[in-house]
C-alpha cells in the first residue's frame, strides 16, 4: 500500500508543478521507483527515460571531495595543507592561512566568483567573460583570483563555488592529469559510474537531457548560453539517477575511500544558518545529535538536483531535472508519504 501511495504522490507533484525528469528510490537493494516524466529534448519530443544523463551542478562537489580525500589517504595531501603551498598561482589578498579543510568546508573567506550578494542571475557572470571561452579549470581564475577576502579563513561558513574550483586546480597539480579525466578514471569507473561525465555542452553525448529554463509567459529557451561549457570541480557534472544510486552505494560501503575517511568526510565539520551542517562536499542534516539525512544538492538555470540517503533506513532517493526547479517539490513529497520528515 506504501508503494502504491508513493506513486500516486510522485504523479501528484508531477502533474501540479509539470515536473520534467527522473526520479529513482531504493531501500537497501529493493527499488521503490523508478520513473521519468517529460521530454529530454522538447524540440524533438525526445522523452526523459531513467537512463538520461542530466546536468546535476553544484551536487557534483561530492565528486572533488572524495578525490581530495583519494589525494590525503595516498599521502600526497593533507587537511591542513595551506593553499599557497599546493598551487603555483598567485592570490595578492588571500589569507595565506587558507587550508584544504577550510576550501572543503566552504570556510575559507575567499571571493566566490558567483557572488549573490553582487548578483542574483548566475548568466550575469558571462556578459564580461562569455561562457564559450570557459573549459578548463584556469578558466575560471580570472574571476576571482584577484578580489578581496570576504572574511578571515576559518571565521563562519559561506557556500563558495570558487574554493572548489582553487580544490579542483589541486587534484591537477598533484595528479598531472585534467580534473575531469582523474574524476572519471578514479570515482565514476570505480563506482560503475559509466554512463557518467563531464560533457561539453556543445557536443553532448547521447540520451543527455538539454537543461530549459521557463518563463511565466508559457515559453523557454535552453541553458546552452547560460552556464560553462564544460562543468568543473564546482559542479556541471551529468549523471544517470542509476549512475548517482552507484555513488551513494560506493561511498557508503568504503569502495572509493577507507571507512576511517569516509567518516571524516561524512562528519559535520561547519554549520549553516537554516538548520543544515555541511560535511566535505555534502550536506549533513541531524536530528538529536543522530544524522537523519545525507544530502547533495544543485541549482542552475536549466538543471535541478537532489540525492539522498537516509541511514537509518538504508533508503536512498536521486532526483534528476532538466529545469530550473522541481526537485525540492518532489524530494518533499517523496519524504511525505514514506514518513522521514524525523527520520
Amino acid at each position: 500500500m506504501k508503494l502504491e501511495n508513493l506513486l500516486r504522490k510522485i504523479e501528484s507533484v508531477q502533474q501540479k508543478i509539470q515536473f520534467s525528469g527522473t526520479i529513482f528510490t531504493k531501500q537497501g537493494t529493493d527499488s521503490l521507483a523508478s520513473i521519468s516524466f517529460g521530454y529530454s529534448n522538447r524540440s524533438e519530443k525526445i522523452e526523459n527515460e531513467v537512463n538520461t544523463k542530466y546536468g546535476i551542478a553544484s551536487g557534483c562537489k561530492v565528486f572533488t571531495a572524495i578525490a581530495i580525500c583519494q589525494l590525503i589517504e595516498k599521502g600526497e595531501l593533507s587537511f591542513d595543507s595551506k593553499l599557497q603551498n599546493c598551487l603555483p598561482f598567485e592570490f595578492p589578498h588571500f589569507d595565506e592561512n587558507i587550508t584544504v579543510h577550510h576550501l572543503l568546508t566552504h570556510t575559507s573567506g575567499i571571493p566566490d566568483y558567483f557572488d549573490e550578494e553582487v548578483m542574483n542571475d548566475f548568466e550575469e557572470l558571462w556578459i564580461k567573460t562569455p561562457m564559450y571561452h570557459i573549459r578548463n579549470l584556469q578558466d575560471f581564475l580570472p574571476l576571482f583570483k584577484n578580489e578581496e577576502m570576504k572574511y578571515p579563513a576559518g571565521a563562519k561558513f559561506q557556500y563558495n563555488n570558487s574554493g572548489y574550483i582553487l580544490l579542483g586546480l589541486i587534484i591537477e597539480q598533484i595528479t598531472g592529469m585534467s580534473f575531469s579525466e582523474y574524476v572519471e578514471t578514479n570515482i565514476f569507473q570505480r563506482a560503475g559510474m559509466l554512463d557518467s561525465g563531464y560533457f561539453e555542452m556543445d557536443a553532448l553525448p547521447a540520451k543527455t537531457a538539454i537543461g530549459y529554463i521557463d518563463f511565466s509567459d508559457g515559453t523557454w529557451k535552453t541553458n546552452i548560453y547560460s552556464l560553462p561549457v564544460k562543468g568543473g570541480s564546482d559542479g556541471g557534472a551529468y549523471v544517470t539517477a542509476p549512475d548517482m544510486m552507484k555513488l551513494w552505494e560506493s561511498l557508503t560501503n568504503y569502495k572509493l575511500l577507507s571507512e576511517s575517511i569516509t567518516k571524516q568526510m561524512l562528519t559535520p565539520h561547519a554549520h549553516e544558518v537554516e538548520g543544515l551542517s555541511y560535511g566535505y562536499g555534502i550536506w549533513i542534516e541531524k536530528n538529536d545529535e543522530e544524522v537523519s539525512k545525507y544530502l547533495l544538492m544543485g541549482y542552475d538555470p536549466g538543471v535541478n538536483f537532489h540525492a539522498a540517503f537516509y541511514p537509518k533506513r538504508d533508503l536512498k532517493i536521486v532526483v534528476c531535472v532538466n529545469t530550473s526547479k522541481g526537485a525540492y517539490d518532489m524530494i518533499s513529497g517523496i519524504e511525505e508519504v514514506l514518513a522521514l520528515s524525523n527520520s
